[in-house]
């Protein structure tokens, strides 16, 4: 007994060894980020001799540079906004059409249903040309609306809200019925406090794929006072030559949003996604 007591031990410390390198390794590009911010470009670029800490002091006025240059008050603005915006649209619908999906009868209904498995199956990149069409159309080009446009719906989060409701009891429902409930009150009451789960796991993955959206906001948001973080990021990069700690400090200025989000809503972060079997 104590040998196979130990040689749990000895197993739950080289996971735990194992575990730590791994975190090391995951936090490297962040630590060479910062570093290479307070560098000087030649430092940045130089291969030999090799620089890991800046030789020549530590250069803070480059976070200065990049936020007066760049206005970053207005890409947190953007890109919070498109994300809560998304995250509201996406919980929404995928609610409802989950529930009529997972519930209600209609002619037609396997059909749509195949229609929505088909969507998560098509790259994304199909989509663009005809929502940019609509938004086009609509004249909400350079505007919030048009950097939500396509996260009003999401397939994926259909498919999981509908999972979800068929995994509840249906005597619940009846009860609620019984009881005098309608259909709205059914929904609001019942399904959506049960299905709390999977509606924090999809506002999760909509707020980080909304956070590292790139081609869509660079496509419908050409104006400087509209971008997003991602895209204002994108256009940083020079034709001949870049700034190189401009780039990294500008990086981390992007990433602390995300930051901030995780540390206040950790819990939740890690529930979703144990809940919801996914990745990121």
């Amino acid at each position: 007994m104590e040998g196979y007591a130990a040689k749990q031990a000895r197993t739950k410390a080289l996971m735990h060894v194992i575990l730590i390198i791994m975190s090391f390794i995951m936090l490297v590009p962040f630590a060479w980020m910062i570093l290479t911010a307070l560098k000087t470009n030649q430092e940045s670029i130089s291969v030999s001799p090799f620089y890991i800490f800046p030789h020549h002091g530590w250069h803070w006025e480059n976070f200065g540079t990049v936020w007066r240059s760049y206005n970053f008050l207005i890409l947190y603005k953007n890109t919070l906004l498109m994300i809560f915006w998304r995250v509201v649209c996406a919980v929404l619908t995928a609610t409802m059409a989950g529930y009529a999906f997972g519930r209600l009868k209609f002619p037609g209904k396997n059909l749509l249903f195949s229609l929505v498995l088909v969507q998560m199956m098509i790259p994304a990149q199909i989509f663009i040309i005809p929502q940019y069409l609509m938004v086009s159309k609509l004249g909400m080009l350079n505007t919030q609306f048009g950097l939500v446009f396509p996260g009003l719906v999401t397939a994926f989060g259909t498919y999981l809200l509908k999972t979800g409701i068929e995994g509840l009891p249906k005597d619940l429902e009846e009860a609620a019925m019984i009881d005098g409930c309608n259909i709205g009150q059914r929904v609001l009451k019942i399904m959506m406090p049960l299905t709390k789960s999977s509606m924090v796991s999809l506002g999760i993955f909509t707020a980080v794929f909304a956070f590292k959206d790139l081609m869509w906001p660079m496509i419908v948001c050409t104006n400087a006072a509209t971008t997003t973080l991602s895209a204002g990021l994108a256009k940083m990069q020079g034709q001949y030559g870049s700034d190189y700690p401009a780039m990294m400090a500008a990086a981390t200025l992007a990433v602390l949003p995300m930051v901030v989000i995780y540390v206040i809503f950790q819990k939740q972060f890690v529930e979703g996604i144990a809940t919801s079997g996914g990745k990121l």
